[in-house]
């Protein structure tokens, strides 16, 4: 029996409480179409593109679950010629509802920027800015995370372990001037997507995020910490089968949640 889309937002929120996602953010169910009242599939994404709604179509999805808010930015009209809002248009027409937990799923324990850090080693974890302003959350919550390893290892070992941990055979990385090239780290500073305002500044021998500004990557080397950037949607996307697993848990049979085949970090190695 389908589960209704009150239910499955009610599931969603449990999961990733919106209130927890950062004030500048915009989460929740965005897309509610009209006589869409059920869900029996959802298809998660890290972003909403033509090709995942063209699939989210075949495959009768009744929500998209997208990461990032395919609507972010106040609206003053809608236009067929803007691609975004053309796909929020053709989500509306096709009948599908969607959903995106984007900074309320990094914050939470057991979110994205703990999977990303799971790919590091053994150490303790913090999050880097703590949501204590949230009388609900506890103590894990927040948005990035510190990571102090057991045992100190070098940049390459990290590289190594994060390429593996990300499926990835290459990483970008920026390090002090006369770093010497066995330089253990230990204290790493992690953030997913675009993390630069989150570990900036903080004390690290390694900031790991998906994509910094230049004059962030500068500032990091120059204070000495070494830098690896992984692409943006590259450091949240492994976490999206994690999602499904807990998301099938908690809907059992009702909902059919399947990863979406055709969602994929835009930018290539050439």
């Amino acid at each position: 029996m389908p589960q209704s889309l009150n239910k499955v937002v009610e599931v969603l929120d449990d999961v990733a409480p919106i209130a927890f996602a950062e004030d500048w953010d915009n989460v929740g169910l965005l897309v509610a179409p009209p006589g869409r009242g059920r869900v029996q599939r959802a298809l998660l994404t890290i972003d909403l593109t033509q090709a995942v709604f063209d699939e989210a179509r075949r495959k009768r999805a009744d929500l998209i679950v997208a990461y990032h808010p395919p609507i972010f930015a106040p609206l003053s009209e809608l236009s067929a010629d803007v691609a975004m809002q053309r796909l929020v248009m053709q989500c509306v027409q096709a009948r599908i509802a969607v959903y995106s937990p984007h900074t309320a799923l990094d914050a939470v324990e057991g979110g994205v920027n703990e999977w990303l850090c799971d790919g590091l080693g053994a150490g303790e974890r913090a999050p880097l800015l703590r949501q204590e302003w949230h009388e609900a959350a506890p103590p894990g919550v927040g948005q990035g995370r510190e990571v102090v390893l057991d045992r100190p290892v070098s940049l390459q070992t990290v590289a190594r372990r994060v390429k593996k941990h990300l499926g990835l055979k290459h990483l970008r990385v920026a390090t002090p001037a006369g770093q010497r090239a066995g330089a253990t780290v230990r204290r790493i500073a992690v953030c997913v997507g675009s993390g630069g305002s989150v570990v900036g500044g903080r004390e690290a021998d390694l900031y790991l995020t998906g994509e910094m500004g230049h004059h962030e990557v500068l500032a990091a080397t120059a204070q000495g910490a070494s830098v690896l950037l992984c692409e943006h949607s590259n450091s949240e996307r492994g976490y999206l089968p994690t999602l499904a697993r807990a998301l099938r848990r908690r809907f059992g049979r009702a909902v059919s949640v399947v990863v979406s085949a055709r969602d994929a970090e835009p930018l290539r190695v050439c």
